[in-house]
């Protein structure tokens, strides 16, 4: 088995997160989305991960890739760094991976996380996840007949089709058929809304007799912005507490309440503070005389006398509030 990843895009709607630091590799719950993701996956699978293909910017510098490589080994599977110079859309960006599309492969795009109660079948021609949405005009969905395959693949429907929207992850048994339907769309210059789009490549292997079936995830998590990513730093937390170390040895609190579940760093020094339910503090924060629920915030960043919810806090940043002595009368208010 293999996978592909393909996280190559610039994250426009994590900004300022994404300035620095790749979509990719914002930690939710301690760990980058694509090592969760690739994790996940590999929870799924009954046969072993042969190889991982990250697909990602020129940009990104030696340190990710050697991270990346790290986390495909830390799978016992090859890791392996394919480069996306140009954004022109789903089917070019798992072309640039294309030496690795070969048998059973897994093609999982780096900005969603899901939990799963299944095993992947790696006897079926190809599966598709997808899960119910309200508003699928934003997403690519699928259309069912009777028998549960999937009949036809729409990108981005105007007017409604499906409620069906995949999710991002897809299986096919016969990497080197997909890859020849993906050089075809290229070869012929065939695209969807400006964009070589994998939905295309799949209809042409429908077409030729490939029964594809749709996958279904317990919960699927969004990672495109700031909220969702908070809410799925939440979901996720709730479902590593019993797994996972929580709160690192060198961690520190004094005078405080961490309520759980939270996940505290390395280094991390609490005082005088309530922390939780659902915080992720990461190495070298120092937080005092403050309270903070629902909120990642990154490596070695200072709070003090604040109070902050639902939200997401860079690395290296301080936030001090205001202290102050204060003799209010009844009935009043002071913002």
């Amino acid at each position: 088995m293999k996978i592909i990843v393909p996280m190559a895009g610039m994250g426009k709607r994590m900004r300022p997160h994404t300035l620095k630091v790749p979509k990719p590799l914002i930690p939710v719950a301690g760990k980058p989305i694509v090592q969760r993701l690739v994790e996940d996956i590999a929870g799924v699978c009954e046969e072993s991960i042969e190889e991982i293909a990250f697909i990602i910017g020129p940009s990104f510098g030696k340190d990710v890739e050697q991270m990346l490589v790290n986390v495909a080994e830390g799978l016992g599977a090859k890791g392996t760094i394919c480069y996306q110079e140009e954004a022109l859309g789903t089917a070019h960006a798992i072309l640039c991976a294309e030496e690795a599309l070969d048998g059973k492969t897994i093609i999982a795009f780096a900005d969603t996380l899901f939990r799963a109660d299944f095993k992947l079948d790696g006897d079926a021609d190809g599966i598709i996840w997808v899960q119910q949405i309200d508003d699928p005009r934003a997403f690519g969905v699928v259309k069912l007949n009777e028998n549960n395959e999937i009949t036809d693949f729409v990108e981005k429907p105007e007017e409604f089709v499906s409620d069906l929207a995949i999710i991002g992850i897809y299986y096919v048994k016969d990497g080197a058929a997909l890859k020849s339907e993906l050089n075809y769309l290229i070869d012929n210059d065939i695209k969807d809304k400006g964009e070589y789009q994998l939905t295309n490549a799949l209809e042409a292997l429908k077409q030729k007799g490939t029964k594809f079936v749709p996958g279904q995830v317990k919960e699927w998590l969004d990672c495109g912005n700031y909220k969702a990513t908070v809410y799925t730093n939440q979901r996720v937390l709730e479902f590593i507490k019993d797994t996972e170390t929580m709160v690192a040895a060198s961690a520190q609190s004094r005078n405080s309440m961490i309520i759980e579940p939270c996940l505290i760093g390395e280094g991390v020094e609490i005082e005088n503070s309530v922390v939780g339910p659902h915080v992720t503090l990461s190495e070298g924060t120092k937080v005092s005389n403050s309270v903070i629920k629902n909120s990642i915030i990154y490596g070695n960043t200072t709070i003090e006398n604040e109070v902050i919810a639902n939200s997401m806090i860079g690395t290296d940043v301080t936030l001090k509030g205001q202290v102050r002595e204060l003799s209010l009368g009844g009935f009043s208010t002071e913002l």
